[in-house]
Formats: structure tokens, sequence, C-alpha cells
């Protein structure tokens, strides 16, 4: 039966209480979120893996939670971290750079920053520094978190000096003078904007490999650093409980990375091109997860559920918008405004309760788009939803509390 786990998947978990009884029927449902944590961990607990939490060689986490209510797991110490220096170290366009020992610079949410500054200060057995310095921000020997603040459209002159000195330095610790830079497309964005804004962009250490790995680049971002920075970009697809499961390569194709892996992909409704990304992994030896929904949507190159030819990811399944034209994901949004503009940073779509549409949009430089390009990105969007759709320039649209962006935001009328 179509993405059912093979006897030897069935060996490997048939003592872990949450799928004894699936073992025992003989079929294995599509395991959702909720299922995850109810009765957490004794769904999970196996005498292997209590000897494995004694030794220290598994450890409980909690999940992001930026784009879903967090979740608690159980994984290896650092095993997103070594699925990131696996990939990159076989990368075909940036492996040179993990063989030649460069640093990885992390340019991402402040939220990230504060939990390598915490995991070091209770290592030290102490408190973390309300502005953690360089060596507070480092997670191992070889990399090294940046970003001090929530909203990086808020970064001041001192901010992105200190930032670009904390770069230079980590390149000139290496014989060739090269470094990595692993971010939020976006993040970097406003580092390299506000650099060549503030004339700082002759100081600003040109990077040897750039991945971008925690949320969704827009391709506007992706070419605007591609054009300015002259180096790979690479994409990775992942989360904190699975790994790595795609990557791209320099020309923005996608492949799968499927160490201990098998896909399956749903679509979100019937007759819809959007998938959900249905996850069968034991890469996590102690939490196995097995036809596991991730949240993720993803379109293929012919619309078909072959998981080999995914072309884009498309945001969250949570975060689809209903429309007269059917379910409107991130991506969708991102290829109608590329379409109209590239000097688009970042947008946010407003749906209003009578069923209007408003698109946010900031640029690159800070002017609004032309006449032209405002009304190509209305007509779009419209074509897009079947709904009208209001178009507006903004100097500012504030990040969440996460510290990464909301794409979609339902406006309700006051009573």
């Amino acid at each position: 039966m179509d993405g059912q786990p093979h006897s030897d998947i069935i060996d490997q978990i048939r003592d872990i209480p949450i799928y004894r009884a699936s073992v025992e029927q003989g079929y294995f449902p599509i395991l959702e979120k909720p299922e995850i944590g109810r009765g957490f961990p004794d769904n999970w607990m196996t005498p292997r893996l209590s000897r494995a939490l004694e030794a220290g060689e598994a450890e409980f986490v909690l999940s992001t939670g930026t784009n879903h209510a967090r979740m608690q797991i159980i994984r290896p110490p650092y095993f997103l971290l070594k699925s990131y220096y696996r990939l990159w170290s076989e990368h075909p366009d940036i492996s040179e750079t993990w063989h030649q020992g460069c640093r990885r610079v992390s340019l991402t949410t402040v939220l990230a920053t504060e939990h390598v500054a915490r995991v070091n200060a209770r290592k030290r057995g102490t408190e973390p520094a309300a502005a953690p310095g360089i060596e507070d921000r480092r997670l191992d020997e070889r990399t090294v978190y940046l970003n001090l603040r929530l909203d990086p459209a808020l970064w001041d002159r001192a901010d992105v000096e200190r930032m670009i000195g904390e770069i230079r330095a980590e390149r000139d610790s290496h014989p060739l003078g090269r470094y990595h830079l692993d971010c939020s497309g976006y993040h970097l964005a406003q580092l390299v904007r506000k650099a060549l804004d503030w004339g700082l962009w002759d100081d600003f250490p040109r990077p040897a490999s750039v991945i971008t790995a925690y949320e969704y680049t827009p391709a506007g971002v992706r070419e605007y650093l591609e054009r300015r920075l002259g180096c790979p970009v690479v994409d990775l697809f992942g989360s904190t409980e699975l790994g790595y499961l795609y990557y791209s390569d320099r020309d923005g194709r996608y492949h799968p990375y499927l160490d201990r892996m098998s896909l399956e992909l749903v679509p979100v409704a019937p007759g819809s091109q959007i998938h959900s990304l249905i996850v069968t992994s034991v890469r996590n030896p102690h939490m196995p997860l097995i036809r596991y929904r991730s949240g993720d949507c993803v379109r293929t190159l012919d619309g078909s559920t072959n998981p080999a030819k995914v072309v884009r990811f498309c945001g969250r399944e949570k975060e689809l918008l209903p429309t007269p034209n059917g379910l409107v994901s991130q991506g969708d949004l991102d290829g109608a405004v590329t379409a109209a503009s590239s000097h688009v940073l970042l947008c946010q779509l407003r749906a209003q309760e009578q069923g209007n549409l408003r698109l946010l949009y900031t640029t690159f430089d800070g002017r609004p788009l032309a006449p032209s390009e405002s009304a190509a990105a209305a007509k779009l969007v419209g074509e897009l939803t079947g709904l009208p759709c209001a178009v507006e320039h903004r100097e500012h649209i504030p990040v969440g509390a996460s510290g990464k962006h909301t794409w979609l935001v339902t406006e309700r009328t006051e009573s």
C-alpha cells in the first residue's frame, strides 16, 4: 500500500508505544503533530531510549515554534547541526568551503542567537548576558551567530558595523580569507542593503558560499543576494525534528536528500496541485517518524505526487489562503509578486473579511514601485486569488514575535 513502511522499518519501531496499534493492525495512518505530544514522553519510551537518555546519547529539545506550536522532541545531541554539516560537506556547489575549513557565520533570528548564548552560559554555570559578546555566541569552533535584535529592519548603523566587523574577524582567521554565510535570506538582504545605504559596502567581506535555511526565501531576495554577493546561494529545506530533506543547487533546482528517509506527497485538498509533505524517517534513531505530516507544502514540476519532481516549497499548510480560485500558498503569492517586480524585498497579504485583499510591500531601495509595477502586482494577485487586491507601499513591515515574517494576516472588522 502507498506510503506504508517496509518490514525493515517496522522491525526498528515495533516496540515504540505510539506505533504498537499500527504494527498490530498492519496499517500506519498519517501521524499528526498533536499525536506526537499526546502522552509524551511515555508514548515514545522504550528501554533502549531510556538508556540513551541516561547516557546523554539522547536529549529532550523543543522545536522552534516559529511556524506552529512548539513541540517537544527527543533526538541525539546536535542532530540538526550534524545534518547541516554533512549536507554542506557533500553539496556539489559549495562542499569546497567545508573542506577548506571555512568558518560559518550565521545571520538569522535573534531567538537562535539567544539559544546559543543560553546553552553556553549553562555550560559555565552562569546567566546569559543581556548583550552576549561574540565568544558567548559561538555554537562550536566553526559557527558563530551575529544577530542581537528582533527586527532586522531596525538595525542601526552601530549594529551593522558590529556585524561586519565580526564577519571580517571570522574571515581573517581563515588562511585563504574565506568564510561561509548561513542565513535567513531576508536578514542577509537587510544587512546588504543597509551596508550599501550607509557607505559600508566596501567593508563587507564577500562570502565564499551562502546557505539560506531558516524560512521561505522569496525569489526576488535570492536574485538580489546572488547579484550583490557573486557566489552560490543554496537553499536547504528541513526542520528541527527531521534534519534536512532537500537542497537546491546554484541554479535553484531542488534535489532530495533522503538519508534514511522516504517521502509521500498528498494533495492538500481534492484536485489541488499543492501537496502536503508526508515523511517517514529513521534518521533520528530515538524518535523515528512514520508517515509524519511535517506541515510543509510543495509544488511539483508537473503537478504530480512524485517527490523527485518538487520545484518549489510553498510555505506552511496551516497558512494556506482559501480563495475563489482555490487554496493559495506563500510560494504562489511570491510567484505573482516576483513576476510583477524584482524590487520587492518583503510583502504581506492582508485578507479582509469582506473578501478584499491588501498587498503591503517594502522595496530594496525604500522607494515605491513604479505605477506600472504596482498595477501589475494588483492584477496578478487578483488573477491568482480571484479577489480584488489593493497594493500599498510601506517603509517597514514589522516581524512577528518569532523574528520571522508573517506573509498572511486576516484582518477582522471591528464590531
